[in-house]
């Protein structure tokens, strides 16, 4: 007797039916561990974070010699400065370690070798110029990747750089695949009359190939119900999920959706599209089964629109697009005429707009392949892009994520990437992008519409209050939600010991003590100019103060490795890397963004992570943090 559809429903409600079986089943995706060279294209299945900074010493970025500044300044054309080889300076290549007591290099184009072991030069050097900073790509304790991410070549390398040799990733997902049917034979052989040649199976191995699955692909099995269902029992013991190929229409001799419901449970039997309709949906034992029909159009339409959404579930990976979209260009890009040049940004949707932000375009800066989210070309012969021009970036995401993602700026904080993480984990294709450019930069973007939200930290020097007087001044006549995140202290990081003996703010204007900066419009920054002022201290009496950092991590990246004797930060930043820390303050770091956001999803999603107990928890662990009001709203 002939099988009747069960049903005949979209495809988008199908593929719901589908994913949310095999989720429910519980036998759904795995993890394993492997060398993180062999890691290309695989997709993260926790959070991974350096172990090393990268450099991990600081290293010349030029042939040259290296000198101590201070013993340059003043050299011009008419009062030119002598150095004696050994005692002023020492050669150096690119790449070599820079000498102890030295802190810059002059490229030795601009070196005059006056032939006695002397050279002479024209120019004063300017502290740590042409000199890789340890931790000028990657900090020990940075988040390289979050969770359900994938792993690009440039991946690689950070992770490498950052001494990671392996990584858990999600276990790429192996699709058993049962051609069927009395009238097939395997490829290669001569068929005679009646008989089609099995290539269907080649064409899906491929497809899973492609989409970085495996698959295994048994012999034929003729149009026997019970032989059907033998060979469905072995799929299943030995997969992850099991296509069975042809077989699942409605005539004679199909037999798929009748073998399927007999052993597990039968979802789908007939879908509303052309080619494919007689598709049938299944579970057997927890494992996915999809009979796809016999016609090869038919069935890559089925891989294509069923299979692909239910292998990038197992391997949480949505395929990038490559598309090419207009963006908004959040600030001034400036190019040689000489080169084409591609700069990686990271794309965020604004106001049904997308908004591009360039990234740290160093040749030596893998990360920020690692953080684009597109490219954008520069043609030769052009001096650039101007801010607010629109321009086209090539994705390197999918649109659908770069829409389905919280564009978070302004002052950095680790937590961001602890947010960022739980956000990936807990609510699936939901994004938090965070870039770091101070807290008057995060105001500004909110301003211009180029971010959703953004962490601040912002004294009035008058009040005492943080972040609310500078809502005021530069909002004026929009409303803006503030969302309490944590009290955090800050202090002086110092090196373990404290050797220096440094008390306080005063003693950062000692002549051999070497200050570590942040940059201009960051809260840290705008406190130490509060503290200075407060102190009767000049800014030109610290020793590098002009020497800026953009984040926590890397001012205590250089502190730990001795290329500065303190700088300002935050004390989780300062646990991290082991240093002795010198409260100063505490200080009430916030979010800030337009009220029509507070509708989105993803800010509710946020929100609901500031709350947590596994937000709570990990700051915790992390130290310096009070949560007490983490999440907490007023209107403004």
């Amino acid at each position: 007797m002939a099988y009747s559809y069960l049903n005949n429903i979209e495809l988008e409600k199908a593929l719901d039916i589908l994913l949310n079986a095999a989720i429910e089943s519980g036998d759904g995706p795995q993890t394993e561990k492997i060398p993180v060279g062999e890691a290309c294209g695989r997709v993260t299945s926790e959070a991974v974070y350096a172990r090393i900074s990268s450099p991990h010493y600081n290293a010349s970025a030029m042939d040259g010699i290296a000198v101590c500044a201070r013993s340059t300044f003043g050299a011009t054309n008419t009062t030119p400065v002598v150095l004696k080889e050994g005692t002023d300076y020492k050669m150096v290549d690119t790449g070599d370690p820079l000498p102890a007591g030295f802190d810059a290099v002059v490229m030795i184009e601009d070196v005059i070798n006056l032939g006695d072991g002397t050279v002479k030069l024209l120019k004063s050097a300017v502290p740590w110029q042409h000199v890789r900073q340890i931790g000028e790509d990657i900090c020990a304790g940075d988040m390289l990747l979050p969770s359900n991410t994938v792993i690009e070549p440039a991946t690689i390398g950070a992770m490498l750089a950052g001494g990671i040799q392996e990584v858990c990733v999600w276990k790429r997902p192996l699709a058993g695949i049962i051609p069927t049917g009395d009238e097939i034979v395997p490829p290669g052989e001569n068929p005679e009359e009646g008989k089609i040649m099995e290539f269907n199976s080649s064409i899906f191995s491929s497809m899973l190939y492609k989409w970085n699955a495996r698959s295994k692909v048994y012999d034929i099995v003729p149009d026997d119900i019970e032989l059907i269902k033998g060979a469905l029992l072995k799929a299943v013991s030995e997969c992850d999920l099991v296509l069975i190929n042809a077989g699942s229409s409605a005539g004679r001799d199909d037999y798929t959706a009748r073998a399927i419901e007999e052993l597990g449970k039968l979802l789908v039997h007939g879908i509303a599209i052309r080619p494919g309709k007689p598709t049938v949906l299944g579970l057997i034992k927890g494992k996915p089964v999809i009979g796809v029909p016999g016609y090869p159009v038919s069935g890559i339409i089925v891989m294509e629109k069923l299979v692909k959404p239910l292998i990038e579930y197992y391997n949480h990976n949505n395929m990038p697009a490559g598309k090419t979209i207009k963006a908004v260009l959040s600030k001034r890009i400036v190019s040689s005429l000489k080169y084409e040049e591609f700069v990686r940004v990271k794309i965020g949707s604004v106001d049904d707009r997308f908004v591009a932000v360039p990234l740290n375009r160093g040749a030596g800066v893998v990360t920020s392949f690692v953080k684009a989210d597109g490219l954008l070309h520069i043609p030769m012969n052009s001096e650039g892009f101007e801010g607010g021009q629109t321009v086209d970036v090539q994705l390197l995401r999918r649109e659908d994520e770069i829409k389905n993602t919280l564009v978070v700026t302004g002052s950095h904080d680790p937590l961001l990437d602890v947010i960022a993480d739980i956000m990936q984990r807990t609510w699936r294709g939901k994004y938090v992008s965070s870039s770091h450019v101070g807290s008057m930069g995060g105001i500004m973007a909110v301003k211009r519409s180029e971010a959703h939200m953004a962490g601040i930290h912002l004294l009035d020097e008058e009040t005492g209050e943080y972040n609310i007087s500078y809502i005021r001044k530069y909002f004026p006549d929009r409303k803006i939600i503030l969302i309490n995140c944590v009290k955090r202290v800050q202090g002086l990081m110092v090196k373990q010991g404290n050797p220096m003996g440094i008390r306080g703010i005063r003693d950062l204007t000692r002549p051999e003590l070497k200050y570590v900066n942040r940059q201009k419009g960051a809260g840290t920054r705008i406190l130490l100019d509060f503290l200075l002022r407060k102190n009767g201290i000049n800014a030109s009496d610290i020793y590098g103060y002009d020497r800026e950092e953009f984040t926590h991590m890397s001012v205590a990246a250089l502190v730990a490795s001795e290329s500065a004797d303190a700088g300002m930060g935050i004390y989780s930043a300062a646990n991290i890397y082991g240093l002795d820390f010198i409260p100063v303050c505490e200080e009430q770091y916030d979010f800030i963004l337009p009220e029509k956001y507070m509708d989105m999803k993803l800010v509710e999603h946020f929100i609901e992570i500031l709350k947590s107990d596994e937000f709570r928890e990990t700051l915790q662990a992390m130290g310096g943090y009070n949560t007490e009001n983490a999440g907490n709203i007023s209107v403004l």
